[in-house]
Parts: C-alpha cells; sequence; structure tokens
C-alpha cells in the first residue's frame, strides 16, 4: 500500500494549480479520496468535526447492502431454475444470479459516476462519495429482466435532475435511487407493474435458458394481490406454491434483486443500528407505521384481498423492509429532528399501505410513499423546531 501512496504522491503536483495535467484535478482528486482519507480538513464553520467522514459512512452503508446483494444474486439463479424445471446446485444458481446482476451494477457506476465525474470537472469541484451507496442500491431494486439500456437512461436522469440541478451530494431533496425507479415505473410501466414476470427468463452467458413451464405464474406477489378480484384470493410462487410470512421473511420468491428477503435486510439493518449510522425511531416507525394502517385496512378495508392482506405479510413481501431500512434513514432526503424522525417514519410506512391497498395501479407503495416524505421531511422539522421554540419561550415567560 505504501507504493502505491508513493505512486499517487509522485502524480499529485501535475493535477494540482499549474500542473500540466490541473484541468483533470477533479478526476485526480476523486480517486484518491477514494483509496486514502484526505490529509486536510475543514477548519471553521458550521462543520462538526469527528473521526467518521463521509467515505467512511457511505462505505459501511454498502457493506450493509451486501447481504441483500449476495441473497439477491442467488435468488435470481434460483428462481430462473425453478421456472424452467432444472435442478442445479447452489453454486450454479448463484453463479447464474451474479452473472444476471453484475452488467446492472457495471451500468449503474458507470453512468452515474461519469456524470458526477464531468460534472465535477466542469465546476472544478470535489468528486461527493454520495453515488457509493446510490449506484449500490439501483441495481438491487429494479427487476432482474430489465433492459440495461433502460437502467442507464434512469439512472442518468435521477442523477442529473434529482441531484445536480440541487447542487450535488448533500443537496437533493428525493432519494436519487428512488427516483431512478420512478423514472423505470412511470416510463416503461409494463417492467415495474408487478404484473408481469420477475424472473429472469433468459439465458445469462450461456447459462440457463428461457423456456418456462406452464405452472410459471409471472407476477409478484403484490401484484397478484393488486390485480385480484375476489377477498380471498392467495398469492403464490414462481411454481404456483402457496406464499406465507416465512417465505416472504426468507425471501426465496419473485421480486426486486435485494428487496426479497427480510433476514438479509434485517443482517444490514443490524450493522447500521450498531454503527450509528441509520436511526432506529426512523426504522421503527416506518413499520409501526405500515402495520397500524394494514390492521386499520383487515378490520374495516373494502372486500379485496390485498386490504385482507395479513398485517404482518406487508411488512416482508415487496420493498417494505427493504424502504424502511435502507431508503427511509438515508440522512440527505429524511427528517433530521429526533421527533421528525418519528412522525416522518410513521407516514411513510401509513401511506405505503394506503397506496397498496386503495391503488391497484401501485401494488408497491413504499417507492411512491418515501418520494412524497421526502417532500414533506423538511416542513416536518421546521414545525418540530418551531414547537420546541414555543415551548421554551412559554417556559421562560412561566
Amino acid at each position: 500500500m505504501s507504493a502505491l501512496k508513493n505512486t499517487i504522491d509522485k502524480l499529485k503536483p501535475h493535477f494540482e494549480k499549474g500542473g500540466k495535467l490541473e484541468k483533470f484535478h477533479s478526476v485526480f482528486d476523486g480517486f484518491e479520496s477514494f483509496l486514502y482519507v484526505p490529509n486536510t480538513t475543514s477548519k471553521s464553520g458550521t462543520h462538526i468535526h469527528d473521526a467518521v467522514d463521509s467515505k467512511r459512512t457511505m462505505i459501511l452503508v454498502v457493506v450493509a447492502l451486501i447481504p441483500a446483494l449476495l441473497f439477491g444474486m442467488f435468488n435470481v439463479g434460483y428462481q430462473h431454475y425453478l421456472a424452467i424445471g432444472q435442478s442445479v446446485g447452489f453454486w450454479s444458481e448463484f453463479l447464474f444470479g451474479f452473472l444476471a446482476v453484475l452488467p446492472f451494477i457495471l451500468v449503474s457506476y458507470g453512468v452515474g459516476l461519469g456524470i458526477e465525474f464531468t460534472v465535477a470537472q466542469i465546476k472544478g469541484h470535489e468528486i461527493q462519495e454520495g453515488f457509493l451507496v446510490t449506484g449500490f442500491l439501483i441495481p438491487l431494486i429494479v427487476p432482474i429482466d430489465t433492459p440495461l439500456w433502460m437502467v442507464a437512461v434512469a439512472t442518468a436522469f435521477a442523477v442529473i435532475f434529482a441531484k445536480e440541478v440541487f447542487g450535488g451530494t448533500g443537496m437533493n431533496i428525493f432519494n436519487v435511487a428512488l427516483v431512478t425507479r420512478a423514472f423505470l415505473f412511470f416510463a416503461y410501466p409494463t417492467y415495474m407493474s408487478g404484473d408481469s414476470v420477475w424472473v429472469r427468463t433468459g439465458s445469462t452467458f450461456g447459462l440457463g435458458n428461457g423456456k418456462l413451464v406452464d405452472a410459471f405464474t409471472g407476477a409478484t406477489p403484490l401484484g397478484q394481490l393488486a390485480t385480484s378480484t375476489t377477498q380471498t384470493a392467495h398469492i403464490t410462487g414462481t411454481m404456483g406454491n402457496p406464499l406465507g410470512f416465512m417465505d416472504g421473511f426468507i425471501g426465496l420468491i419473485p421480486g426486486s434483486v435485494g428487496e426479497t428477503s427480510a433476514i438479509a435486510i434485517l443482517i444490514g439493518a443490524t450493522l447500521l443500528l450498531i454503527t450509528g449510522v441509520a436511526s432506529w425511531k426512523t426504522m421503527f416507525s416506518v413499520f409501526a407505521g405500515g402495520a397500524i394502517m394494514a390492521l386499520v385496512f383487515n378490520n374495516f378495508g373494502p372486500d379485496t384481498a390485498v386490504a385482507h392482506f395479513p398485517w404482518y405479510n406487508h411488512l416482508v413481501f415487496g420493498g417494505f423492509a427493504f424502504g424502511a431500512v435502507f431508503m427511509a434513514t438515508d440522512p440527505v432526503t429524511s427528517a433530521r429532528t429526533e421527533t421528525g424522525k418519528y412522525i416522518y417514519g410513521f407516514l411513510i410506512g401509513f401511506m405505503a399501505i394506503i397506496i397498496r391497498v386503495l391503488n391497484p395501479g401501485y401494488p408497491e407503495g413504499m417507492m411512491l410513499a418515501i418520494l412524497l416524505m421526502n417532500i414533506f421531511a423538511p416542513l416536518i422539522d421546521y414545525y418540530v423546531v418551531d414547537a420546541n421554540i414555543k415551548r421554551r419561550l412559554k417556559r421562560i415567560k412561566n
């Protein structure tokens, strides 16, 4: 490592002001900051001086996402071979999924970082670490059969219009990864609605094939509920087998790459909470809001399958758990006051279930709920702070 550091130090003068490569300073600085902690820190202004910088924080989130990614890769292969009626071993299933998901990761980082590097170079700014997490999230929240060019277009749209136009990392009001998914949902609804195939049906670098058996249902569990016309409809898996709570908790079901396994998500949540990167108040409130609203519909809702879907199943199927752990807790777009975190999280869970139940065109619900609350997060913080000020003023007067 010392040899690499010495090489970087020797090259650095060429990229600084006056050097022959100074116009590429932002690019060089970005690579150097990624490899090593910068040796300069802020000395004044409203900065919190701490041993944990943004790069370490982002890397911790990426590490927390790895269990969901690894399980998702295995599940992609598992669902594929299950659908075509072929029995293979664990490593064959994982290899299929790995090769299927890897292009999504490369496209996400390639497009997103390419835009961020270009913008930073044009502006002469430092390259921020924010896309380390966003680039990792995007492949985990899209269906595995989404064409790569769609992912590239959606990523470019989100980075430009949901991040850079607001000023870059830390200035965006919407979660960039969710804007990517929202763009795909509204621009290409047949790939994102949940009532079409969310299983890798084609081959991956010569592995597997595209032939499906007759028993394959195609729709995701929430997609089945949304299109059901009876109150007692049952959700089924790839081969028509009925699904229950433990199926959603374990995650061997069709769905977006990283959203199917509540166990893998729980492992990531534990790491985020232990390290203090994410707020338990926001996470807990999302699940509380979702559970309460689902109970209300279970007892007083319309005579539809999704309204009478058990409240505990709502929490493990679809992207609810993933959104609660990795999306709602985004420190940039979520509420920042301690009381505001409770309100913000509760309303996300509350709205997600309302959207699921009352609007069959949006069977997922979590994506729109978080984006909606991104808008209101500053307002929530404003009123929390305002209430604190009024309470203290009242205390002084008394």
